[in-house]
């Protein structure tokens, strides 16, 4: 289930749940999420706010305490604009084994027709991360600009049945978007996996990866979260950054409606632990899918975590 994806998370930081609440549509062609836009007034002073988490808003610089990136200096109020993303696949109908085109086309609601830049978050103008429904499998992908005015990217199913499709995106002048569909994959279809326990250790390609927190798993709660990287049972100091970061990490919902993505702490050293924060606001099982870099790979590591009420 590890995927070298190089083509990267647009943003798109552990989160959420409170943060990026994804709206569905699903479709096997065409399908537009439900649009969401969020945005801060300045009240006479200096303010920064996240550009991922734009409900957070603060007098002076510092962190997200949802996902960990750098708030940024605005002054000027968020544009008020809502916004929808469009996917077209070519074929319609994807197949297991077959290349498909995957087409996202960033549209302002009640002026579809109108141009919508993207801003570079993260080094990218989108992130797109595909999962299985089943939330076993996971890709991250970086779609590209074309003089079309959307952003294509090529991918290949390996396995029939449901996915869903993530977007991480941010509008020139706006905040952070999240756009979501649901894709159904014609084929012989892959063997649903059911997560329940918590799975706090990862291993695979010679590495090990242990995921901790330092409070107990609750809602409504600010938690620090630590991935300890280990090779051949040996600490990893010497990680790369990928995205402009040490580690990226993608949480999603056990029924895929809750989607967030967290970045890591300012860090002096190159591993072998990587810090964030994060706050869940819901209830329930999460997996969660961290990507770093290490000798010139890109590398997937999984959990499953259960948040308590």
């Amino acid at each position: 289930m590890n995927r070298v994806f190089l083509s990267a998370l647009a943003a798109a930081g552990l989160f959420f749940l409170a943060s990026c609440s994804s709206d569905s549509a699903s479709s096997t062609a065409t399908s537009e999420a439900t649009p969401t836009a969020a945005g801060a007034e300045h009240a006479g002073a200096h303010t920064y706010s996240c550009p991922m988490h734009p409900e957070v808003i603060s007098d002076k610089p510092g962190s997200c305490p949802k996902c960990g990136m750098n708030l940024e200096h605005t002054d000027k109020a968020d544009n008020g604009k809502t916004y929808q993303m469009q996917l077209t696949a070519t074929p319609a109908q994807p197949a297991a084994g077959q290349p498909v085109q995957l087409a996202f086309t960033p549209q302002e609601v009640g002026n579809e027709k109108a141009p919508v830049p993207l801003a570079v978050v993260h080094e990218k103008k989108m992130h797109l991360i595909i999962v299985s429904k089943d939330l076993s499998q996971f890709y991250h992908e970086h779609p590209e600009f074309t003089a079309q005015g959307n952003y294509r990217v090529p991918f290949t199913f390996a396995k029939g049945g449901d996915y869903v499709l993530f977007q991480d995106y941010t509008p020139d002048g706006s905040g952070h978007q999240l756009g979501r569909q649901s894709l159904t994959v014609s084929g012989p279809k892959y063997t649903p996996v059911t997560f329940s326990k918590d799975q706090m250790q990862w291993r695979g390609q010679g590495y090990q990866a242990t995921l901790s927190f330092d409070k107990g798993l609750k809602v409504g709660q600010l938690l620090g979260m630590k991935i300890n990287l280990a090779k051949d049972g040996q600490p990893v100091t010497n990680l790369d950054n990928y995205l402009g970061a040490l580690g990226h990490v993608v949480v999603i919902s056990e029924d895929t409606e809750k989607y967030l993505h967290v970045h890591p702490n300012d860090q002096a050293d190159k591993g072998p632990t990587i810090g964030f924060n994060t706050t869940f606001e819901a209830p329930g099982l999460y997996r969660v899918f961290l990507q770093f870099n290490h000798g010139g790979q890109i590398h997937t590591a999984d959990f499953t975590i259960n948040v308590a009420a």
